[in-house]
């Protein structure tokens, strides 16, 4: 584990992908004590290649390039089904824990899962109907973006995979204790872009306001550019998270910290604004991989991490938990202008 000047730890997941038992567990322990501590790390020998992380990052790059005109042919027919593009301050992250705040400066784009099964009853319920939808793809404008983002989604569906294991293994539970809650897992993967700000935001508005993320936990692939990701520190304060070149970041979300009866930390964190001086030249883009566990996966304290104290939350599901979040982010002017459209 290298900290890098950083309270974010480094973790290199080259053995826990090739090593033997003892290495694995050996990664997993790194993996347990940064849950512990501060619930963010950065993992390095993911074995995610750089040509795949680059055509997702170039060609998602090209559609925010487009006119604000052309993107707009790319929005939801209906607000409530989250896919395709969302215009900048159509979200309010720092809404989500009860802030009063400004909405994002952003804009971004949604994917949901693809390659359905649909033999499958579960993919066919009226649940997975109100859920599951089809992804709005720009192939009229950028028609590598459908192909560089289903070689990237899938590519982060393995290493979440990985990243579970060794969260399971961290708790001295069966390596295989999450696989039955995330092997239909409904994760959505948002590509954001913070462009510029040659004009200071509103007086209190951040590219991404402080909040937790909702799910079992988060793959990013942030740019190193003015103005990113900090997370606050156990005392308070806000850290920046290092950008480490070929890495990627990852942190844990609600549904972990309640797992967990709150031994693993789903840490607050934000997105500010660049400096002044530094704000033309300051655009950044991230790739989010949200992973959701299965739709219907129980959420209640893992017995072993209810010995030090008694369960603090109660039973929920991974969607409800997560619905109740997305009404809190999307209650703002412009998203509900969206629903008049």
């Amino acid at each position: 584990m290298k900290f890098d000047g950083s309270i974010v730890p480094i973790i290199d997941l080259t053995k826990a992908r090739t090593g033997t038992e003892e290495e694995k567990q050996a990664v997993a322990r790194e993996v347990g004590a940064a849950a512990r501590s501060i619930g963010f790390l950065v993992v390095s020998g993911h074995g995610v290649s750089a040509e795949i992380i680059e055509r997702a990052s170039d060609t998602t790059r090209r559609f925010f390039d487009l006119s604000l005109a052309a993107k707009t042919k790319y929005r939801s027919p209906d607000p409530e089904i989250y896919r395709g593009y969302f215009g900048m301050e159509t979200g309010n992250l720092a809404s989500t824990i009860g802030q009063e705040a400004k909405p994002d400066h952003r804009e971004y784009y949604n994917i949901g899962r693809f390659d359905l099964d649909a033999e499958d009853p579960y993919f066919t319920s009226p649940t997975a109907q109100r859920i599951f939808h089809d992804n709005i793809w720009p192939d009229a404008d950028v028609p590598e973006f459908r192909h560089g983002i289903v070689d990237y989604y899938h590519e982060m569906e393995k290493l979440a995979e990985l990243l579970m294991e060794l969260c399971a293994r961290a708790l001295d539970l069966p390596a295989d204790w999450f696989a039955d809650k995330i092997d239909k897992h409904i994760t959505n993967m948002v590509v954001t872009n913070y462009p510029d700000q040659p004009e200071a935001p509103e007086e209190g508005q951040l590219r991404a306001g402080a909040h937790t993320d909702y799910g079992g936990l988060t793959i990013l692939k942030a740019e190193d550019k003015p103005g990113g990701l900090e997370v606050q520190t156990p005392d308070g304060r806000w850290e920046a998270v290092p950008i480490v070149p070929g890495a990627f970041i990852i942190n844990l979300g609600d549904l972990m910290a309640q797992w967990t009866n709150d031994e693993w930390v789903s840490t607050m964190h934000r997105v500010i604004n660049p400096p002044r001086d530094k704000a033309v030249g300051s655009r950044r883009q991230s790739l989010v991989f949200f992973h959701q566990p299965n739709y219907d996966a129980i959420i209640e304290c893992i017995p072993s991490c209810a010995v030090k104290s008694a369960p603090k939350y109660g039973k929920t599901t991974s969607l409800e938990h997560l619905e109740m979040k997305m009404n809190q982010m999307n209650d703002t002017p412009k998203f509900k202008d969206m629903e008049t459209v």
